[in-house]
This record gives C-alpha cells, sequence and structure tokens, in this order.
C-alpha cells in the first residue's frame, strides 16, 4: 500500500470509483451517482478535466478524465507525466 500523497487534502475531494478496489459498489448513494459521505477520493491536482487522485481507502493513483471543461488530447495524458496504475 502507498502512503497518502502529500497533496492529499480531505477538502478537496472527488466522487469517482476505484479503479483498483471499488468501495463503493453495493452503495446506494454511489449506484446513483450522488455523492457519499464514505466513498470520496482525494483530488490531489487537476489539468483542465484530468484529475488526478487517490483513494483513501485502499490509497491507489489514478487519472480519471471527467469530461468537464477543457478536455486534454491523449497525447497529453500520455506525456503529462502520470499513468494509469
Amino acid at each position: 500500500m502507498l502512503p497518502l500523497d502529500p497533496q492529499a487534502d480531505r477538502g478537496r475531494r472527488a466522487w469517482v470509483a476505484c479503479t483498483a478496489c471499488d468501495d463503493g459498489h453495493g452503495c446506494e448513494p454511489c449506484g446513483r451517482r450522488l455523492t457519499c459521505s464514505d466513498h470520496w477520493r482525494y483530488l490531489l491536482s487537476n489539468t483542465g478535466s484530468l484529475l488526478h487522485l487517490q483513494c483513501p481507502a485502499c490509497t491507489h493513483i489514478w487519472v480519471h478524465e471527467s469530461g468537464f471543461g477543457a478536455t486534454r488530447s491523449l497525447w497529453d495524458r500520455v506525456t503529462s507525466g502520470w499513468s494509469r496504475r
């Protein structure tokens, strides 16, 4: 397990399913895509619509393209230094 990233701040959160542990599976609010007080992710940073996230349950770090705002090209995502893990 990774330690929490130094940028992890409970005040900056996102509600996206974790790609590693899927801890929100079976949760009624998560299933309806509503905010949930239990299954949120640390929003470490963002570049336009590309979110850099960490799961507080399993500490997995990944990138999520939200599709909101200015989206980035695939080339930008590959060369940004962040990879899908």
